[in-house]
């Protein structure tokens, strides 16, 4: 059976909306830009760990710049800067990390070079109580 030129009419009207709703929703979603709340409370937490770890004691700049930059993100997300935002956060909690994995290995060394002390130490008054036998 041929439709009608009414029923073509009809499908062709209703193809023209559905598309024209989906081009809409394409659109929208291409121009949304969800906030960088997630990347800014990740950095926060970051900051908050390395300060947590001390790291403000060694005078880090990589603690400094991080919280520079969870600044800098902070004032792009009032100006609705979102992608902005979003790296400077991104890059203020790669910093805050870096501050506190150095932070880390700094007193790994410390604990380190005290335990390589005490064992020489211990090696030395070894060599001298078997040779006083």
């Amino acid at each position: 059976m041929i439709p009608s030129s009414i029923d073509r009419a009809h499908l062709h009207g209703r193809a023209a909306c559905a598309l024209g709703v989906l081009s809409t929703l394409l659109l929208v979603a291409c121009t949304t830009i969800p906030e960088p709340t997630a990347a800014l409370t990740a950095a926060e937490q970051a900051i908050a760990t390395a300060d947590r770890s001390r790291v403000a004691d060694m005078a880090s700049p990589e603690l400094s710049q991080a919280r520079q930059q969870l600044a800098a993100a902070r004032a792009a997300a009032q100006a609705q800067r979102m992608p902005e935002a979003e790296r400077l956060a991104l890059e203020s909690r790669v910093d805050a990390e870096l501050a506190a994995a150095r932070i880390d290995a700094a007193k790994a060394k410390t604990v380190n070079d005290e335990m390589r002390r005490s064992t020489e130490t211990l090696r030395q008054e070894m060599q001298r109580n078997s040779g006083a036998k």
